[in-house]
């Protein structure tokens, strides 16, 4: 297989969705969807009416039409709900899922990689975060399902995720286990092909790509993962939604940003050393960048700012003309808040004239966590497993145990993600979820793609200019 030199990164809830990653995928370069909270977006999909109908063409293509047909009465509403109406509830996941969730989440990831690969005989892959755990096997086996090319994992240390593949690929079950804060009994997520489906199939074993943001952590991978790793994804700071965090001690600049130094540069010489495929992500999304990693030794470039606001993308259409106004006015900057998410690690916002969009009404926002992707497993004192988030109410969370100092500045993404894309949840109080953007430092790079005559830029115009002859 070509190695591609373009890897369209895997962006939010839905904004690299099967749309952008089908284009992508049509140009010869390798598209990507987002494989976060998918079991929600298909249930607000088919919820909003599945006006194209592409979400029930998909789902009767999945091999097990009783599940697929059980999805549809749940959740499709002919037309539509009413716009002040509330999307019904997907339960959170926890350590002991509904099986009526497993079966969404297996086939949200079918629906959505099946989508993205219609049409072509290009390369998918499927991002995944790490640090959402409980989803990520019923996740993967229906993205297998669908015949998928690539999964990436980051947001962590993804050692299990491999083995994981290996095992699912040949129809056996898989385990994972969980982050659980307060140590104790090991606590395991298991999915079991044949239980779920009632056979045993042998399905494509996709290539695994590892996001890393150092050497040390491409190579500790490398000896400890319980499966075969492909290659990496090589993130520099500079890149959206959640950065790793500055080594050492946590120091902010005049903005309030995190201070990143030289034991944050990643040593390319050492990666490359490694003998696996790599790509470099962050800054990267022009092509005097690409051709400068490649020297380097990468294969190519991971870029997501470029593609994020793209006519492909899943951004609202009004998000999206809004940012691409603020680029053209010089109203729009990037912010690495270092308090925004509630896992404590860095997350760039796109600011519009030093305030988020959707500010003033997120601040009378009652907070709770609804959704639950981002919450973290901890161990009671009676050794039982619960869950909390820091952007949850404050006395839930402090009566979790959680330190009052960690909710300070924390915003609910879960919720804001999905309204990126335009699936915002109205509250039974009429509260609509407010969109939180997030963008890579090179956001205004973006301007250069909207000719004089024209608000708006395709996914191959960024696919033409990053592989343009400089």
């Amino acid at each position: 297989m070509k190695e591609l030199e373009i890897i369209q990164g895997g962006m939010g809830v839905a904004v690299s969705n099967w749309r952008l990653a089908n284009s992508v995928a049509r140009l010869g370069q390798l598209g990507v969807v987002s494989g976060t909270a998918l079991e929600n977006v298909l249930a607000r999909r088919l919820q909003a009416g599945d006006p194209d109908g592409h979400m029930r063409r998909a789902l009767a293509q999945f091999p097990l039409a009783p599940m697929a047909e059980r999805v549809i009465d749940r959740y499709f509403l002919e037309g539509g709900k009413a716009v002040d109406a509330p999307f019904a509830i997907v339960p959170m996941f926890t350590i002991d899922p509904d099986p009526a969730l497993i079966e969404l989440t297996v086939v949200a990831n079918f629906v959505e990689v099946f989508l993205a690969r219609e049409g072509h005989t290009g390369k998918v892959g499927i991002n995944y975060l790490e640090k959402i755990q409980m989803p990520t096997l019923s996740s993967l086996y229906g993205a297998l399902l669908a015949g998928v090319d690539y999964v990436i994992v980051g947001a962590g240390i993804p050692r299990e995720i491999p083995g994981a593949l290996d095992r699912l690929a040949r129809g056996e079950a898989a385990e994972l286990k969980l982050h659980v804060e307060g140590g104790g009994e090991e606590v395991q997520m298991r999915f079991d092909p044949v239980a779920f489906a009632g056979e045993k199939r042998a399905l494509q074993r996709p290539r695994f790509l590892a996001i890393v943001s150092s050497s040390t952590l491409a190579q500790a991978l490398l000896k400890r993962a319980t499966g075969e790793i492909y290659g990496f994804v090589v993130e520099l700071p500079t890149a959206g939604g959640h950065n790793a965090p500055p080594r050492g001690k946590l120091q902010l600049n005049d903005r309030g940003e995190p201070v990143y130094g030289p034991r944050d540069e990643v040593d390319l010489a050492k990666i490359a050393a490694l003998g696996n495929p790599f790509w470099m992500a962050g800054s990267c999304g022009n092509p005097g960048r690409l051709r400068e990693v490649q020297e380097a030794g990468a294969v190519g470039v991971q870029v997501g700012t470029a593609f994020a606001f793209c006519e492909e993308s899943g951004v609202d259409g009004q998000l999206k003309s809004q940012v691409l106004r603020g680029l053209r006015d010089g109203e729009v900057e990037i912010f690495t808040d270092p308090a925004a998410s509630p896992t404590g690690f860095p997350f760039k916002v796109i600011e519009f004239e030093g305030k988020l969009p959707g500010a003033d009404a997120y601040a009378v926002r009652p907070r709770t966590c609804n959704l639950g992707y981002l919450r973290t497993i901890y161990r009671r004192d009676d050794g039982s497993v619960d869950y909390r988030c820091a952007a949850e109410s404050v006395a839930s969370y402090v009566k979790k145990g959680g330190d009052v100092t960690e909710t300070e500045g924390r915003k609910c993404l879960c919720n804001a993600l999905l309204a990126n894309v335009g699936l915002p949840q109205r509250r039974p109080s009429g509260y609509l979820e407010q969109p939180l953007l997030t963008a890579g430092d090179d956001l205004l790079q973006v301007a250069g793609f909207l000719e004089a005559d024209k608000d708006t830029y395709g996914a191959a115009d960024v696919v033409d200019y990053l592989l343009a002859k400089v």
